[in-house]
């Protein structure tokens, strides 16, 4: 008997040992489309059952064959570092590969549209008429996808947060099933903009979270703040399928009248780069059993930081969308500190992952930046700007993507379409090529392989294969890093009901809406106006929307509207139709919307198209304006000179000024309180004198500003720029310095400075004041 014990010791012994080296050390579970295996141990893996990937087993723990050639290669072992992984799939990859993953799409909504420049169809038709589901791939994405091999998809509008998570799925299924089973790494760009209209229950949640602008959070001078929206937009974007963020914007606000103004983080170097700090560091750091290594993991979105050199200074405020806007200039020669917000900021990390994981440079041209060749042509063309100062200077080894259509062709100076600045005389693919010559690694909005292949045989021709194989798999290890260590060849799928649940949850809606509190600006309080009692007798006047023309061509027409919901209103105060029976009124109005800084009716008359951008509501004549450009020249243009000195603009929402005097002038010694949306400064004189009280915003919920008004909550956003005291001084600043403005005061002899802001006490002097109004 004991013969017998002692065989079966040893039998259990053998298996022990067996098992050891050999038995599963992980669990799958089935998900809806796809299969889960927890490693015990290890990382979890996700595959579609339908892509053709098998499990490997090896030392006990599971692995994808995601090339499906039996064996565990290099790039499939979750055990081994990043890079290792990188270059080893790097060099297996053949030029066409290679060259997709070059590629970023163009803007994808889910479902595709119906018509205009970002349509799509489903088997030929458009989606309403398909019989397809909303998460489907459209025909597009599928040839982009298969036959293009890009695997870099930027997400535009959802219909929800569940269908954005079934198309992740869908798209990371068949992306699987091909070649050498490479994810897509799908982004976005800034989605977490506050509805107006929207209504904050604190027990409810929402579609996503909603937060104030970057501009607004940089207004409660508070970096923390900017961390916490990073690591709350961090959790929800991995939960809709998106593994990087096609920001932040951390160009230097120096010049007032830029359109894109607003999407910055104010004009201060070092409040911003504290700012895009953060906003990298929330983004960008898992931690716990989220983290694979070095902060990277399934809960880091990579950052793309933009816009390398700094798209700040615009001259004369034009935006490099279009050629009329393609120089910024530098009368102040003040490079220097817009780079800060990236070598101090974005690029010298407080966590784990230590640097922003990929650079967007904007289209502009940086006239006469290139101290090595001389070169006026858009950043992602200059090799200085690239090779010499981001990569070598400050030793940047990050992806660096060109913004969208850089290489594209225009027809016209103000039209929306390519924006090859510099190098309109260049083929395509001749644009291609030199982009790479310069350093880019992937190239925004090309959804084609095919200019990106034509360019690499120009470099062979011109370099040799060894060596341009060798250029194109550096571009190729930046991009796949990015793509390994968050976690998305392990398990790029999500559970569909877990997206529901984390999305716009209740925590996240308060967050985001505690934010919008904090970054309300009061500037004025005459005879402490506020806060108000609730249920006083209000007058709130209709707000007018100017017509016109989107960025994309889309007309809009002139109407009045309520500004603000009666409903939501009258939860607050008695609202009533007149002002003679009303205790205060409440205008709700936009800073000046002066146009973008070029006209078609001005070239009709003989003009050279170049008009002023009016930071005001009256008419403007820009009689102290420069008489000569300081850049200037295209090929679609006839003359240097981009100079509109005595020319006149006027705002398209003049209405605005007129309500805010005319409602005063009605209610007579009755209080007037104005609420202004600000996107550019502005300048107060044309109505501040109509007004009792003056709260300013960057986008937030109305509910935000009738809990201030009220009381509950106390106004601590500080002024994150300068308000001009009038256009002359705006004309006469340099586009590239900041705060180098006379501001305007109040007739309460409050400076509308950087960084002033009232509470109920008065002007504020707090820590934050002291720190940054240096």
């Amino acid at each position: 008997m004991k013969r017998g014990i002692n065989i079966c010791l040893l039998g259990v012994l053998a298996t022990l040992l067996f098992c050891f080296g050999h038995c599963p050390k992980w669990t799958a579970t089935d998900k809806r489309g796809f299969k889960l295996i927890k490693n015990e141990g290890g990382q979890t893996l996700g595959y579609a059952p339908t892509s053709g990937v098998q499990i490997l087993t090896i030392d006990g723990f599971a692995f994808k064959d995601l090339n499906k050639n039996g064996k565990l290669d290099i790039y499939e072992d979750w055990r081994l570092p990043v890079d290792v992984r990188a270059k080893d799939l790097a060099s297996k990859m053949s030029i066409e590969q290679i060259a997709g993953l070059m590629l970023y799409s163009a803007h994808q909504a889910i479902a595709a549209m119906g018509g205009g420049q970002f349509s799509g169809t489903y088997n030929n038709k458009p989606f309403s008429e398909s019989g397809a589901l909303a998460s489907d791939l459209s025909d597009q994405q599928k040839t982009f996808l298969t036959k293009d091999n890009l695997r870099h998809v930027l997400i535009t509008s959802v219909q929800s947060p569940a269908i954005a998570a079934q198309w992740n799925n869908n798209a990371q299924a068949l992306v699987e099933g091909i070649g050498l089973g490479i994810p897509a790494n799908n982004s976005s760009d800034p989605r977490h903009g506050s509805d107006a209209y929207a209504e904050y229950n604190a027990g409810s949640g929402g579609k996503i979270s909603m937060w104030p602008g970057s501009l607004g959070i940089a207004a409660s001078f508070d970096p923390q703040l900017m961390k916490q929206f990073g690591q709350i937009a961090a959790t929800e974007y991995r939960a809709l399928g998106i593994a990087t963020a096609l920001s932040p914007q951390i160009d230097l606000a120096t010049e007032p009248r830029w359109s894109r103004f607003d999407g910055t983080m104010g004009e201060d170097p070092n409040l911003t780069t504290d700012m895009a700090r953060a906003y990298v560091d929330g983004f960008q750091t898992s931690t716990g059993s989220s983290m694979i290594a070095g902060g990277w993991g399934y809960k880091s979105v990579n950052a793309m930081v933009k816009h390398w050199p700094g798209g700040g200074p615009e001259e004369g405020g034009r935006d490099a969308h279009f050629g009329y806007g393609a120089y910024a200039v530098y009368p102040g020669n003040n490079l220097k500190d817009h780079l800060k917000p990236f070598t101090e900021g974005a690029f010298k990390l407080e966590g784990a992952t230590k640097i922003a994981s990929a650079v967007m440079p904007y289209y502009t041209i940086s006239f006469n930046q290139d101290k090595v060749n001389g070169e006026n042509v858009g950043n992602s063309y200059n090799k200085y700007l690239i090779t010499d100062l981001l990569r070598g200077k400050y030793g940047y080894d990050g992806v660096v993507c060109t913004d969208w259509m850089i290489t594209k062709d225009t027809k016209a100076i103000d039209l929306f379409q390519g924006k090859c600045w510099g190098v309109e005389k260049l083929t395509e693919v001749e644009r291609h090529f030199k982009a790479i010559e310069a350093g880019i690694d992937q190239f925004g909005g090309n959804n084609e392989m095919g200019p990106v292949i034509e360019a690499y045989k120009m470099g062979v021709s011109k370099y040799g294969e060894e060596h341009m194989r060798k250029r194109l798999e550096t571009s190729a290890v930046r991009l796949l890093r990015n793509i390994f260590r968050v976690g998305l060849f392990e398990n790029p799928y999500l559970d569909v009901a877990e997206t529901v649940k984390t999305v716009g949850n209740p925590e996240f809606m308060k967050a985001g809406y505690d934010a919008q509190l904090r970054s309300i600006v009061m500037l004025k309080n005459q005879k402490k106006t506020l806060p108000l009692q609730k249920q006083l007798k209000v007058y709130i006047p209709k707000k007018y929307i100017p017509g016109g023309r989107n960025w994309f061509g889309v007309e809009t027409t002139e109407k009045w509207e309520d500004a603000i919901k009666p409903e939501l209103a009258n939860r607050y105060f008695q609202v009533v139709e007149t002002p003679e029976k009303a205790d205060i009124a409440l205008v709700f109005i936009d800073s000046p919307k002066g146009g973008v800084g070029y006209s078609s009716a001005d070239v009709k008359q003989n003009g050279n198209g170049y008009v002023p951008i009016s930071l005001q509501y009256e008419p403007y004549k820009a009689t102290f304006a420069r008489k000569i450009s300081v850049g200037g020249g295209s090929p679609l243009e006839s003359f240097t000179n981009r100079s509109f000195k005595d020319k006149t603009s006027v705002a398209s929402n003049s209405n605005d000024m007129k309500t805010v005097n005319e409602t005063k002038a009605k209610m007579g010694n009755k209080p007037v309180i104005v609420i202004v949306k600000v996107s550019n400064p502005m300048v107060f004189s044309e109505i501040e004198k109509s007004a009792s009280a003056i709260l300013i915003h960057f986008g937030v919920q109305n509910q935000a500003i009738l809990d201030v008004l009220t009381g509950s909550s106390e106004p601590s956003g500080l002024l994150p720029f300068q308000m001009p005291v009038n256009m002359k001084t705006v004309e006469e600043q340099f586009e590239d310095v900041p705060r180098d403005m006379k501001c305007y005061v109040d007739t309460e002899k409050n400076v509308y400075d950087f960084a002033f802001g009232l509470n109920w006490k008065g002007v504020i002097k707090d820590k934050r004041v002291i720190k940054y109004k240096r």
